[in-house]
């Protein structure tokens, strides 16, 4: 996607963000998933010396994503943990806007995302859909359709409780 049409698609205030990185136990099947699911594109990777990958950077759209295997060791020494060795659960939930969350949602579940919240008109102006990766990881994808005010946030804030 050309980055003209991103600058309408994401808020100035998420333009330029934190990168992520994240662990996961299988990090080649991961790119693959986040290919196949997400459009992402592998930037390049670094082979792990005892096999896997050490480091691999993916994009989707304009959004960075680092991520790499997991190991036994580093999980142990409560660094660099997978979902998985949590018991399943995730501290994190990764956001990415894009130009289409419907389709988006649609491909990633046919990929083997797990939809947790289908696509939906939230209250904050954002089309939003939330899904679980195989790897355990938290999604929310959201296609920006109208920027609202502090006053208009929290007024539909109230009216949705």
């Amino acid at each position: 996607m050309a980055e003209s049409t991103m600058d309408t698609v994401v808020p100035d205030r998420y333009r330029y963000a934190v990168i992520p990185h994240i662990m996961v136990d299988d990090a080649a099947a991961a790119i693959d998933f986040y290919r196949r699911a997400f459009g992402a594109h592998e930037e390049f990777r670094i082979d792990a010396p005892g096999g896997g990958i050490l480091h691999a950077e993916i994009r989707i759209g304009l959004s960075a994503l680092m991520l790499g295997d997991a190991s036994v060791e580093a999980a142990e020494a409560a660094a660099f943990a997978a979902p998985a060795s949590l018991g399943g659960g995730t501290t994190v939930t990764l956001h990415v806007f894009v130009p289409d969350v419907d389709a988006l949602a649609e491909r990633a579940q046919a990929a083997g995302a797990e939809i947790l919240q289908p696509p939906t008109d939230m209250f904050h102006g954002d089309r939003t859909v939330i899904l679980k990766d195989p790897s355990g990881h938290m999604w929310v994808f959201l296609t920006h359709l109208e920027d609202v005010s502090e006053e208009e946030l929290r007024r539909r804030l109230t009216a949705s409780v």
